[in-house]
């Protein structure tokens, strides 16, 4: 993509965003010099869905790019991501969270983001709303409970609103998981301090409705 474009799309967002908003520029299947071009304007957030990609990405690129990951996480690939992500925000299940934490080494830690399920569409991944109050309901707090492991730090929750456009819909998911986030937090530790929901085409409605992160990948590198 055009380099101005990039640069334009990047500042755009930048500029329109909250001082408290983190943007994670989405560069998956995107070239290196997309995500160097950006890099140059002084954007250091970059997230990638592919673990292959995310591997590849930040052998060739600066060591303090700090590295989302954003996909669907298989729980063989955790070895691969925990000593380079600066954030994995889609941890669906306890399994891939044992994972993370048994691929982490001694007085090391990995930031994670729960995935919350809050989209009308089974294809999207996460927890229920009851599963987590359930897991967190079983201890007094979660630094003793399941998320409990010293090696994996929960800061958040993660969702991703139904494909529609529906903008009450959108707003109605969102606001549901700013909700839920507000209710669980006393419990989860002074670390527990990100909403990361929005994407290119409702990151506005989801700053509307407390999002503290949102992944924009098409509004600043064009459509894949």
């Amino acid at each position: 993509m055009a380099e101005n474009t990039i640069k334009t799309g990047l500042a755009a967002i930048r500029t329109a965003i909250p001082e408290h908003v983190t943007l994670v520029a989405v560069s998956k299947t995107k070239p290196i010099e997309d995500i160097a071009t950006a890099y140059a304007e002084g954007h250091r957030d970059f997230g990638e869905n592919r673990v292959a990609e995310l591997v590849e990405k930040s052998g060739e690129l600066p060591d303090d790019i700090r590295w989302h990951a954003i996909g669907h996480l298989q729980t063989n690939k955790a070895k691969l991501v925990t000593p380079i992500a600066h954030l994995i925000h889609a941890v669906d299940s306890i399994r891939i969270y044992d994972a993370l934490a048994k691929s982490v080494g001694d007085g090391e830690c990995v930031d994670i983001l729960l995935q919350v399920h809050i989209a009308e569409e089974s294809s999207k991944f996460g927890f229920t709303e009851d599963e987590l109050r359930s897991i967190l309901g079983e201890v007094e707090d979660a630094e003793s409970g399941v998320f409990g492991n010293s090696r994996v730090r929960v800061r958040g929750l993660m969702g991703m609103a139904t494909f529609t456009d529906d903008i009450t819909q959108i707003a109605r998911e969102f606001k549901g998981l700013r909700r839920f986030y507000e209710e669980i937090e006393t419990g989860m530790g002074s670390s527990f301090d990100t909403v990361s929901m929005g994407m290119s085409g409702d990151w506005r409605v989801a700053i509307d409705e407390g999002s503290t992160m949102i992944r924009v990948g098409s509004a600043i590198f064009g459509s894949r």
